[in-house]
């Protein structure tokens, strides 16, 4: 189960996120709805921060932020706001997010390869294939 553990706690961590990105009220501003979300995360973080560091020290760990935890937090508001608009606009929840994954997916095969020189295999192509005749199929 060590294996696994990430990707059950992803995958229901975004059904729950899906879930209340659809449910947003249509009339809610967004960046409203975000602000008390990334309120709450940040005070949830920073519990769970002392729990699983014992006598951890909140400071010195802030000393070592670079900007990865910037491009984070700017990833993270367009990727929450995109995916309330996508809702606001029409998408399913069947569909948006399923086209939405299917083409980060085959964007991240391009950003693997280019950037950290992953290898594209025959299989891997396959699989673009496939996504993209899904992709083709869900939008007919």
């Amino acid at each position: 189960m060590s294996l696994y553990w990430p990707i059950v706690l992803a995958v229901c961590a975004d059904i729950v996120y899906q879930i209340s990105a659809k449910s947003t009220p249509e009339t809610l501003n967004p960046f409203a709805s975000l602000t008390i979300t990334y309120l709450i995360g940040a005070a949830i973080s920073l519990v769970i921060f002392y729990i699983t560091s014992a006598g951890g020290n909140f400071i010195a760990e802030l000393k070592q932020i670079n900007w990865t935890a910037f491009a984070l937090g700017l990833a993270i508001v367009g990727l929450e706001a995109g995916s309330i608009y996508m809702y606001k606009v029409g998408w399913n929840m069947n569909t948006g997010y399923l086209v939405k994954s299917i083409i980060l997916a085959l964007a991240l095969i391009v950003v693997g390869y280019i950037l950290y020189k992953e290898q594209v295999s025959g299989t891997k192509i396959a699989g673009i294939a496939v996504c993209l005749l899904g992709l083709f199929l869900i939008n007919k």
